[in-house]
């Protein structure tokens, strides 16, 4: 046992709901990257090039991508996407196979979802009140992660990798959904509220 009493040597599996969920959330949020990234080659040759997702004033893609929040690590963040929701496919389909992790790994891979949520927060408060414009294609890959992390939280919460009171752990075994439905509705609010008079005109 270690200090924090999870065994090191227990193996953890998942359930073929989750595994179905990881596919799936890693498949839109890969799908997002990929859209991207394409359209950012080719805003890249051709500067007057426009998105199909740039819709309105509001709803423009190019005004993200030609943001320096585009490129928070010195390169194009769908390009981080690609990899990172290839790395969830992946889990997922192991788990559908009837792969069993060991805790680091599980809480490795929550950490990961951690930073996922925590970064698309980041650009999300960046898109909102600092570039003034929605990219559809992020909203995408942001729905896909917050359910991610909630539900990968949820599942270690359940299975003692992470501590927790009991109540909280029945609550998770039930309600699941409440807590990524609640986050992504109260981004829903922020966006509703942020133009509101575009919304309503």
């Amino acid at each position: 046992m270690t200090t924090s009493g999870v065994d090191s040597r227990r193996t953890v599996g998942g359930s073929r709901a989750l595994a179905w969920l990881l596919v799936i959330t890693g498949a839109a949020g890969l799908l997002a990257s990929w859209v991207i990234t394409i359209d950012k080659f080719k805003l890249l040759e051709d500067p007057n090039f426009t998105p199909g997702c740039s819709l309105n004033p509001v709803v423009a893609c190019g005004s993200i991508m030609k943001s320096d929040q585009a490129s928070a690590f010195g390169f194009p963040n769908p390009m981080l996407g690609l990899v990172s929701y290839g790395i969830v496919i992946c889990v997922g389909m192991s788990l559908l196979a009837g792969a069993r992790f060991a805790p680091w790994y599980w809480l490795t891979f929550n950490a990961g979802t951690l930073f996922g949520v925590g970064f698309c927060t980041w650009l999300q408060y960046q898109s909102l009140y600092s570039i003034n414009a929605l990219c559809l294609w992020c909203c995408l890959a942001w729905v896909a992660t917050i359910f991610m992390f909630w539900y990968v939280t949820a599942h270690n919460v359940r299975q003692g990798l992470l501590p927790a009171p009991g109540w909280l752990k029945g609550f998770l075994e039930e309600f699941t959904w409440v807590l990524p439905v609640l986050h992504v509705g109260v981004i829903g609010m922020l966006v509703l509220t942020r133009w509101w008079d575009f919304w309503t005109s």
